[in-house]
């Protein structure tokens, strides 16, 4: 059987790791999780706001509060590793699905890494007023990250398939997922 690869990504907040644990416990494979999260959780405190590291500058556009993410050599190296190690997980034979906040550059290295395995690319979709509002009330966010990166983020990106985690739970975006892919 052919590796299954799902790549769900989408702004921060917009609810890929919510989709990501329910689609994990319904498919029929067994299929890991991988998040950007926990990568980005092994890099040293110490590093977060620092060139080397991760700076969020913060700032005020027409009102409204805007974040913009730096990543300096040492994150960058950890996210690189991330998609290196995610290849070696599905060569190894592994079912993933993989929750990201990946520009265009990285999803096509993606997918020079992972040829040979089934890559489904979703998009998690939803409004800005309702990442926003999801920011606010999540707490653990800095608030302006997902307007931040809503403009940009999808930008060059073909998708194979679209989920409106707006107006869907993470079950039911899970659900279509499942149904429409066969997993």
């Amino acid at each position: 059987m052919t590796t299954r690869v799902v790549i769900l990504n989408g702004v921060g907040s917009a609810g890929k790791s919510s989709i990501a644990r329910e689609l994990q416990q319904i498919a029929t494979l067994p299929m890991l999780h991988v998040s950007m999260d926990a990568f980005l959780e092994m890099l040293p405190s110490r590093t977060f706001g620092t060139p080397e590291g991760i700076r969020f500058e913060q700032r005020t556009v027409e009102g409204r509060a805007i974040v913009q993410i730096h990543s300096g050599p040492t994150s960058e190296r950890a996210l690189t590793g991330m998609r290196l190690a995610v290849a070696a997980m599905a060569t190894a034979g592994n079912h993933l699905i993989v929750d990201e906040v990946a520009t265009g550059r990285e999803i096509q290295e993606y997918r020079e890494l992972l040829v040979g395995c089934d890559v489904t690319l979703v998009k998690v979709d939803a409004s800005l007023d309702a990442l926003e509002r999801r920011e606010r009330e999540r707490g653990d966010r800095l608030i302006g990250l997902a307007r931040g990166q809503f403009g940009a983020l999808h930008e060059g990106i073909e998708y194979d398939v679209v989920v409106d985690a707006e107006h869907r739970s993470p079950a039911d975006c899970a659900q279509l997922l499942r149904d429409s892919l066969d997993l």
